[in-house]
């Protein structure tokens, strides 16, 4: 079998290069098992290396934090206990009675609280060679569930069997992707409907993915893997998600000009298949659809009411990052016309920055503009030249602050990155802090509380987690223990892998993995499986 280098055809360019998961050896795995290979013969297949013997859990009392529980419940000062791996108890300052050989850690000042849970990461095929996760730990990340966006590894049980083999710093999950079983079905045929074959293969795949372990099915639906699939076809795809007590995570089929369209259909696919649907970074995504938030909300809100069960996430910014080929979007990449309608829709090459361009790697950060006067071409010719020279990113500046706030308040939503290991756009190195930081600290659009609970509680809840997300006794020991006053997001758009200030300590299964400012070197992360499966956990 050949695989494409840069894996399937006119996909790379589309993709996010932020890391969405399409990397070639991930690709090639997907061949294989469509093939009826096993992954081990796929030599090419990145190896992850064992980490060395791991640091035992420790016995130790917090004393004098803080504690905000993830669950919304009001703050307050408490003592917690931790030992093996979990937290043994939680109780009034000066309450609790130490047992011989604790570790005392004053934490006066100091709010303790679960670690948090990024629901939506692009870190799939980036553990293998930075399995610390520090821009992850250093905001609180204890948990990253990858696979989003209608891309996941395959077959998912290898995969989980090599992130247990890694021990990296964070636990890791997965949906199954639906653009990964679209490939399996239909490798490079897939610019058209599937045939009612053609979706039987695609369940048989979904459903071998929920067995082993998946937390639900994922779509792209803007991206070349998704773009020609039917409303019926996720149905019945999404029905399996749903016998196997996942859920429907979705980048909807439009976030901009077809945005409540897009929002009607990923509800509508809920409704029919009988399984929870969850919209992934929602948004109103340029100028065309300012001010659509409420009206998104609403739609949401009157199918809750109606018996669906909805929910959504967010990262804190108002610029995405993707394929720099996506402004054309179901157009052609090589038609100017499309290109120069896709420019316009952003709001003009002054909102475009790539990001990216191996190419040309000087020209990374500038917005289209600038580079089009440096190569004296137009906007479009810059695009179309860019395309021909392997493709770039890029960071459309074209969301609106109001509607940014406004999804932010909603108790329907919570906090996700949409980032992942070591990539380029802020929200990767920053999504949690900047949500405590900026948006509760500073504008105070949020409590404390409700800060914490939608990046813990929340997502654990959407995810079945339900000995992780909250601080109670008998919880799994995922704390993040941070300055109230002084944690914030220090990545920006010129610099998108400085690492947050403000984790004092960070805590996965009783391991300490954040201290004095850097990680500690210890690998306590595991594969985490949806509850009922296999090992889950």
């Amino acid at each position: 079998m050949i695989i494409p280098r840069d894996g399937l055809p006119g996909l790379a360019a589309r993709v996010r290069p932020s890391g969405a998961g399409f990397h070639p050896s991930i690709w090639a795995a997907r061949a294989l098992i469509a093939a009826g290979l096993p992954m081990s013969a796929l030599a090419s297949a990145p190896a992850p290396v064992r980490a060395a013997a791991q640091e035992a859990p420790r016995q130790v009392l917090f004393t004098g934090g803080l504690v905000v529980d993830g669950t919304g419940s009001p703050r307050r000062h408490a003592d917690v206990l931790i030992g093996g791996g979990r937290i043994s108890e939680i109780g009034p300052p000066g309450s609790i009675e130490a047992p011989p050989g604790t570790e005392i850690r004053d934490v006066s000042g100091l709010v303790v609280a679960p670690g948090f849970i990024d629901i939506h990461n692009h870190s799939t095929d980036r553990m293998w060679d930075r399995p610390l996760a520090t821009t992850q730990i250093a905001q609180g990340i204890t948990t990253l569930i990858v696979g989003a966006d209608g891309s996941s590894p395959f077959p998912i049980d290898e995969y989980l069997v090599r992130i247990d083999t890694l021990a990296p710093t964070v636990n890791v999950g997965t949906y199954v992707g639906h653009g990964t079983v679209r490939w399996g079905a239909m490798q490079e045929d897939y610019s058209r409907p599937a045939t009612a074959l053609e979706i039987a293969h695609m369940a048989r795949l979904v459903e071998r993915g929920m067995m082993h372990g998946a937390f639900g099915f994922s779509s792209g639906l803007e991206y070349s893997m998704g773009l020609h699939s039917t409303t019926e076809e996720l149905i019945a795809l999404a029905k399996v998600a749903a016998e196997h007590g996942g859920h429907y995570a979705t980048h909807m089929r439009d976030e901009e000009e077809n945005l409540l369209e897009a929002v009607d259909e990923a509800l509508a696919i809920g409704e029919a298949a009988g399984i929870a649907v969850h919209i992934s970074h929602v948004k109103a995504g340029n100028a065309s659809v300012w001010g659509a938030a409420p009206e998104v909300l609403r739609r949401m809100e009157a199918a809750r009411e109606r018996g669906l069960d909805v929910t959504a996430d967010q990262y804190p910014y108002a610029a995405w990052q993707s394929g720099l080929s996506i402004i054309a979007r179901s157009r052609a990449i090589d038609n100017p016309d499309s290109v120069a309608a896709g420019i316009e829709a952003a709001g003009g090459p002054g909102r475009l920055q790539i990001v990216a361009f191996n190419q040309e790697p000087s020209l990374n950060g500038l917005r289209l503009d600038e580079i089009a006067r440096r190569k004296e071409m137009t906007p479009v010719e810059t695009v179309l030249w860019t395309n021909e020279s392997g493709g770039a990113g890029v960071i459309g500046h074209t969301m609106s602050d109001e509607d940014v706030e406004t999804f932010m308040q909603s108790p329907l939503v919570m906090t996700a990155s949409d980032g992942g290991v070591g990539t380029a756009h802020p929200r990767g190195a920053g999504a949690f802090a900047r949500v405590l930081g900026l948006y509760a600290r500073e504008k105070g659009l949020l409590t404390l509380e409700r800060a914490v609970q939608r990046g813990t509680s929340q997502p654990a809840r959407r995810l079945g987690l339900t000995d992780r997300g909250t601080l109670r006794e008998g919880a799994i020991a995922d704390m993040a223990i941070f300055d109230w006053a002084g944690i914030i997001d220090r990545s920006t758009f010129d610099s998108g892998l400085r690492p947050a200030e403000g984790m004092v300590s960070v805590w996965v299964s009783g391991v300490e993995v954040w201290s004095g400012g850097e990680p500690t070197g210890a690998r306590p992360g595991r594969a985490l499986r949806r509850p009922g499966t296999d090992q889950s956990g």
